[in-house]
């Protein structure tokens, strides 16, 4: 009952650049991005939660998730301040700034930014006058800091476990964690883990 249409990015040049191929089809609607190295686990699904928010405030709105300090060089790191939200208090910020790979000494926070994001049709405009950074490429980051300048974006700390399936080893976390939670594979699959002479 779904109809999907898919478009290349024929060269790759950053994030905002892929994203920005997607316009003609999304045109004036907002639209969700999810990247798939990130593998999100929870009850209720971080895009979900993620979609609360968006409709109760009408602004972009991205997934954000503590990480330890020696780590933020590896993300998209935010500065902003607690929204009050009544039905998760302390996970829902106005994002101020956002900068891409801080170094730990630099970074505002330890609030990285996750590969969940639901943007206003306005961030076609922001990326479209988006200047090309490291590397010829059009990063997201920077998208959405030209967006922060005419109107808010909220980061949602989310509720779900996170697994980095772009690293090795947290693909196969995420491989073995996700198969041992499944009624029909999770019995099986732990009898063969237990098989193993390791």
């Amino acid at each position: 009952m779904l109809r999907f249409a898919y478009v290349r990015q024929q060269v790759p040049k950053g994030l905002g650049d892929a994203i920005l191929t997607a316009r003609g089809l999304v045109e004036d609607e907002p639209f969700a991005v999810l990247l798939s190295d990130d593998i999100i686990v929870n009850e209720v699904p971080c895009l979900k939660q993620m979609l609360e928010i968006y409709e109760r405030f009408g602004h972009s709105v991205v997934a954000i998730q503590r990480v330890p300090r020696k780590a933020v060089s590896s993300y998209g790191i935010i500065r902003g301040r607690q929204v009050p939200h009544g039905k998760s208090p302390g996970r829902l910020y106005q994002i101020e700034d956002m900068i891409e790979k801080p170094s730990p000494a630099e970074a505002p926070s330890n609030l990285a930014v996750i590969g969940r994001y639901i943007l206003s049709p306005s961030i076609w405009s922001a990326l479209a006058n988006t200047t090309p950074g490291a590397g010829g490429e059009i990063q997201l980051t920077d998208g959405l800091r030209r967006l922060l300048a005419t109107e808010p974006i909220y980061g949602y700390v989310f509720e779900g476990k996170r697994y980095d399936a772009g690293d090795k080893l947290g693909f196969l976390e995420a491989t073995v964690e996700i198969a041992l939670g499944r009624k029909d594979l999770g019995s099986p699959f732990r009898k063969y883990l237990k098989s193993l002479e390791l």
